[in-house]
């Protein structure tokens, strides 16, 4: 038997591990989550977003969602403003510190993603994402 004829959940769980591992201490010094430094970056490309909206484009629950925007708005990095079309609704927004992050961040996951693909080819590692896209967003959205 080789080395990867294993269990996928086994090989996914490992590989998980390590890039956690990589990516929680390139971002803590920041004070930022891989999770958070997702919903930072969605609001990076359009800021000024629902939670709602936050939850499903990460494919969370909505008490999770609650919970990291909560931290984040803690940590200074959103707030949140009562929407002027509907006021029992609230908007995510960034502030002057959150929005200082996006560079520095992004380029700790660029190191990030380079450390962990570095083995892999260019091809390789689109047909890697396309892999995990298939299986773990594609997939969700098809059983829901």
């Amino acid at each position: 038997m080789e080395r990867y004829d294993i269990c996928v959940h086994f090989l996914l769980g490992k590989a998980l591990q390590r890039v956690n591992q990589v990516s929680k201490s390139k971002l803590s010094p920041f004070g930022v989550t891989p999770v958070q430094y997702a919903l930072l970056r969605l609001l990076w490309k359009e800021d000024g977003q629902f939670g709602y909206e936050l939850a499903e484009q990460l494919l969370l629950d909505s008490a999770t969602m609650t919970g990291i925007i909560d931290r984040l708005e803690q940590n200074g990095f959103i707030e949140r403003r009562v929407d002027t079309n509907d006021r029992r609704n609230k908007v995510v927004f960034l502030t002057e510190k959150g929005r200082s992050l996006e560079i520095p961040l992004c380029e700790k996951m660029d190191e990030m993603n380079n450390e962990v693909m570095s083995d892999l080819e260019v091809e390789e590692i689109q047909q890697f994402k396309k892999i995990l896209f298939d299986i773990g967003i594609s997939s969700k959205n098809k059983s829901l």
